[in-house]
Formats: structure tokens, C-alpha cells, sequence
């Protein structure tokens, strides 16, 4: 996997989840820029789909070039 030179090259995708004191769960997606370490989303919600996904992946596109 080559290390990306400028920013925009690669992003990284983390999905973590969690509950609530009432046990209620959430979910939670980062998307991070491997050459910069910035956070380009932290999305929390109740249920994230592919569709969820793609469309704040296409977001970061329309915002970021």
C-alpha cells in the first residue's frame, strides 16, 4: 500500500459503536485523511446504512475536490 504524499490520496473509514446508560445503541463513523490525520466527518446516529455512507462520502467529495 503506498503512503499517500498530499492530502486527498487516501481516506480512512472507522466505524466504532456504543450504547447508552438506558442501552439504547449508536453508531458512529469517522472518515480520516491518511496524509493530513484530519478528521473529515464524525457522524453519530442510530443506525449509519451503506446508503448513510456513501451519500456523507460523497459530501466530503463535493467539499473537498
Amino acid at each position: 500500500m503506498a503512503i499517500p504524499q498530499g492530502p486527498n490520496q487516501r481516506w480512512s473509514l472507522y466505524f466504532l459503536s456504543d450504547s447508552l446508560s438506558d442501552g439504547r445503541r449508536f453508531r458512529v463513523l469517522c472518515v480520516i485523511d491518511d496524509f493530513s490525520r484530519e478528521c473529515l466527518a464524525c457522524v453519530v446516529d442510530t443506525s449509519l446504512s451503506g446508503q448513510r455512507v456513501a451519500r456523507e462520502l460523497d459530501n466530503i467529495t463535493r467539499v473537498r475536490g
